[in-house]
């Protein structure tokens, strides 16, 4: 897919010094959480001329396609591929978009501070999940999510619904649907907060690796570029996050179970909450567990030996057949 700038005019691969192209996807969310990088980075190196670049991503081009037949990284793909050719130099990203093996050749550089990692719900009765009428259509194209709604609420009808912040609420206003669940970060960032009906616990419904977290992407090699990057990054973002993907790295890169974890840091501890479930809300495996926050990795392979014995070994199993 091609990449233009704010001008659309073509990236080109050739520019100067001081000029560092970024990539992002083209809504209104992605340009904005470009935004937050920019403002954090131009105060630190006033020197530098960041141009951004809108790409096209399969997930965006494909806006109706069911995302769980597309594959790894549907969002992040053709970023990463212009970033490999030098066509960019860094890219935004919301974290949970991102596989957990790299490209070789990339690397996330920094992660900013989390926003709200939580899932949230809207809807047009303006009541809590427990409280909507049964038989609500409630939209989401996640199967996380759908396993969650259905294990709460199996009286609930899930409709499949997809596109930017905007069209999913339009949808969820009684268009195709009552309401749906969405992330709280995507929608406080756009100053729609005041749509929300109800925030979702993520101990109770819990949300996918790295929510909420915004990630830049560089190249590995680029030493000049890492080191500006690395001015921004969030020690216990990183921590957090690392747990969080290392935990789903254990079940395998392309784990198409309904999959779910939340690390949140106490000091030198941390807690990792995690859950597995099917599609329909008939099984579902929760743990908890805790250590220490600079072993991330630990806590990662604690959390899914801990799910394992629950029982949920065998849900992977058989998604496995």
């Amino acid at each position: 897919m091609g990449g233009a700038n704010e001008d659309g005019i073509e990236a080109s691969p050739r520019h100067g010094q001081n000029v560092v192209r970024v990539g992002t996807r083209a809504s209104a969310l992605a340009r904005l959480q470009t935004d937050i990088v920019l403002e954090q980075l131009r105060p630190l190196h006033p020197d530098l001329e960041f141009q951004v670049v809108t790409v096209t991503t399969h997930g965006d081009a494909n806006a109706t396609a069911p995302l769980a037949g597309m594959g790894l990284g549907v969002f992040v793909k053709e970023i990463e591929q212009q970033l490999l050719s030098g066509q960019l130099d860094m890219a935004v990203h919301s974290l949970k978009d991102m596989p957990t093996l790299l490209p070789d050749g990339l690397t996330l550089a920094s992660l900013l501070p989390r926003e709200d990692p939580r899932d949230v719900l809207v809807n047009v009765y303006g009541c809590p999940l427990e409280q909507l009428p049964q038989g609500t259509r409630v939209g989401t194209s996640s199967p996380r999510r759908q396993s969650q709604l259905l294990k709460r609420r199996p009286d609930l009808e899930v409709v499949p619904i997809r596109g930017n912040v905007e069209t999913r609420l339009r949808k969820a206003g009684g268009e195709e649907c009552e309401g749906a669940v969405l992330a709280a970060a995507g929608l406080l960032r756009l100053g729609l907060g005041d749509r929300i009906t109800e925030y979702l616990s993520p101990q109770s419904f819990v949300p996918p690796p790295g929510q909420g977290i915004l990630a830049v992407e560089t190249r590995a090699g680029d030493d000049r570029m890492v080191g500006i990057l690395k001015t921004i990054d969030h020690a216990s973002t990183r921590y957090a996050a690392t747990a969080e993907r290392a935990f789903l790295e254990r079940l395998g890169g392309g784990c198409q179970v309904p999959v779910g974890a939340y690390a949140q840091s106490d000091g030198d501890l941390m807690n990792l909450t995690v859950f597995l479930g099917t599609p329909d809300g008939s099984q579902s495996f929760q743990a908890k567990v805790r250590g220490l926050t600079r072993s991330p990795h630990q806590l990662a392979a604690d959390a899914h030996l801990a799910l394992v014995e629950r029982g949920g070994g065998r849900l992977l199993e058989d998604a496995g057949r």
